[in-house]
């Protein structure tokens, strides 16, 4: 059985490093990484993933936004799962993310057990 591709992409090395951690315990997931938005682009043309789990805010051109709504405007990729993770929790914040095209909209802090969760839920749900 393929493995359940998923890109956490997230500018703290730290929260990076905690989900990987977390993910690479489970041998049916195939962990990716990403920093920025535009190297979060590269990874989703060259990887496919199947679950992309999105910091809001980052650096550079592209936030979390961004490349949002590049993944789901495309044909080739609007069929991938995306939740935003943001430290805005706002009414309005979350109406913005879900605009974008989120399938999920998640406040920092979050549990990575929770993270877990969706994805075995998203993975049930294809079978």
């Amino acid at each position: 059985m393929a493995k359940t591709k998923i890109l956490v992409v997230d500018d703290n090395a730290q929260m990076r490093n905690l989900l990987r951690i977390t993910f690479n315990s489970y041998p049916q997931y195939a962990f990716f990484q990403a920093q920025s938005g535009q190297e979060a682009i590269d990874v989703i043309k060259a990887e496919h993933p199947d679950i992309i789990f999105l910091d809001v805010m980052m650096p550079g051109e592209l936030d979390g936004l961004n490349v949002c709504e590049f993944v789901k405007s495309s044909d080739e990729f609007k069929s991938i799962f995306v939740a935003l993770l943001s430290a805005k929790g706002q009414k309005e914040d979350i109406a913005t993310g879900l605009k974008s095209g989120a399938d999920k909209y998640i406040t920092k802090p979050f549990s990575p057990m929770a993270l877990l969760d969706i994805v075995a839920e998203i993975c049930a749900a294809k079978v």
